[in-house]
């Protein structure tokens, strides 16, 4: 009977890490065509992806549902180790940060197709930069998914001020053009809404990351408890890919750092 349970378990452990990667590619998929159809608002090809975006969202939040069930099914069946406990509550968490990316892509889409009814204007020049900006922050923070990276992990971490720096300067050129050209106020509107929305995607990678982080290697990095220092030298002077963190999780706030290695 013990054999059998421990099957079980591990067999719902791994549906449950399907599940994850399934949903990951299908919320990135959404807002890859949100995030096209977004710095190519005029362009023909790009003309039918805000529907696209709109149709997947429903299998998104259905997926969302699923894997929340599964996880408590496996709470209320199974005995796991620590491991295999921390995937299972980052999961609960994980899922809900990439059902509202795919919310926020869908909110993308919408202001594609505003901005398609409204006058145009010249192109933003530090619009599709910080779109790939957050595209490389999902894509990164899902191949950690896949891959339990937590370098990975941490290069989304240390991104995040990047499109934040990108949004303000964004809203700085648009609010000059929006005082010059009364004509740019609705798309003006339009496109800080949408900076807006590309802010919160990378907002939902880094938590997905810090998650991840969480599940790999047991350590509670949010709300700035820790440190990241990328990219330093080893004691014998030379360059490593390693980064570190301050392990303050469970509550233990010590100032040693710990390594985090691939």
């Amino acid at each position: 009977m013990a054999s059998v349970t421990k099957i079980t378990g591990v067999v719902l452990y791994d549906t449950l890490v399907n599940y994850l990667v399934s949903m990951s590619r299908t919320v990135e998929g959404a807002m890859n065509r949100a995030l096209d159809a977004l710095v190519n608002v005029d362009g023909s090809r790009t003309a039918d992806l805000p529907g696209e975006v709109f149709l997947l969202e429903p299998r998104i939040n259905e997926m969302e549902v699923v894997i929340d069930e599964h996880a408590i099914r496996l709470l209320r069946q199974c005995s796991f180790n620590d491991d295999e406990m921390r995937l299972i509550v980052a999961a609960l968490k994980i899922t809900n940060d990439l059902e509202r990316i795919g919310d926020l892509a869908v909110n993308l889409a919408q202001c594609v197709i505003s901005l398609r009814e409204m006058p145009k204007i010249a192109a933003i020049e530090e619009l599709a930069p910080m779109a790939a900006a957050v595209r490389s922050m999902v894509g990164k923070s899902l191949g950690a998914l896949i891959f339990k990276n937590v370098e990975m992990a941490l290069q989304v971490l240390e991104s995040d001020d990047a499109v934040d720096q990108y949004r303000d300067r964004i809203f700085e050129e648009l609010l000059r053009r929006m005082m010059l050209e009364p004509a740019m106020i609705s798309p003006g509107l339009q496109y800080v809404l949408a900076t807006r929305h590309l802010e919160r995607i990378a907002d939902h990678a880094t938590n997905i990351s810090e998650d991840i982080i969480f599940w790999v290697r047991g350590l509670d990095v949010r709300h700035g408890r820790g440190l990241l220092v990328a990219n330093e030298p080893g004691e014998d002077g030379g360059a490593t890919t390693a980064s570190r963190v301050t392990e303050n999780s469970y509550g233990l706030h010590r100032d040693s750092a710990v390594e985090l290695q691939d």
